[in-house]
């Protein structure tokens, strides 16, 4: 998927502009600093017939700012009645350079953001609509923490990466049983009794 960043999501520069004229379905990264005023000239700009499946608007706000930000997000997207998809990046908020000099991303902050995101989808009657995540199936030292118990003395171990730290294949795993846990808290109860659960 073709999407927007943090960082290039004015509404009249030339990245919201190119996007403009993209037909393919889009997403656009909401980090803290994205104003109420600014996304509802975003989603006009980029889907001013407001079809359904075109915006996918990913939340990358850190931990500790999820319960700040993506309501005040969700209801400006309730209050236009706008049709979005909601999806979670914790990767990018979370990001730190640990001691040792090597950026990494703390892998207990990743699985926070991850249940508050759905946390606060569950508590406003929205549905969680995706998690964004970068990984890799090889056993890289690259985000610490997790069952693999990556430190930061451990991370030049097998930093491969030449960009952003990514997800080793047990703490992708890790992650997937979170997503799914929370992704079956999301049913209805009646949707659930009625499957035996």
């Amino acid at each position: 998927m073709l999407w927007i960043g943090d960082r290039t999501r004015q509404p009249d520069e030339a990245h919201v502009e190119y996007f403009a004229g993209i037909h393919n379905p889009i997403g656009i990264k909401c980090g803290p600093s994205l104003a109420s005023d600014d996304l509802l000239r975003l989603l006009d700009r980029l889907n001013p017939t407001d079809e359904a499946g075109r915006i996918t608007l990913i939340s990358r706000f850190g931990a500790e700012k999820v319960h700040e930000h993506l309501p005040r997000l969700i209801e400006t997207v309730q209050k236009a009645g706008r049709t979005v998809v909601w999806c979670c990046d914790p990767m990018h908020g979370n990001t730190i350079k640990a001691s040792t000099g090597y950026k990494t991303r703390p892998f207990d902050r990743v699985l926070t953001e991850v249940r508050n995101f759905f946390e606060v989808h569950r508590e406003m009657g929205t549905y969680a609509g995706g998690v964004h995540i970068e990984m890799t199936g090889d056993d890289v030292t690259e985000c610490v923490g997790g069952l693999s118990a990556v430190t930061e003395t451990t991370l030049a171990d097998r930093y491969n990466t030449y960009c952003d730290p990514r997800l080793n294949a047990s703490q992708a795993l890790e992650l997937a049983f979170l997503v799914a846990e929370e992704v079956h808290s999301q049913k209805p109860p009646a949707q659930r009794r009625a499957a035996g659960e």
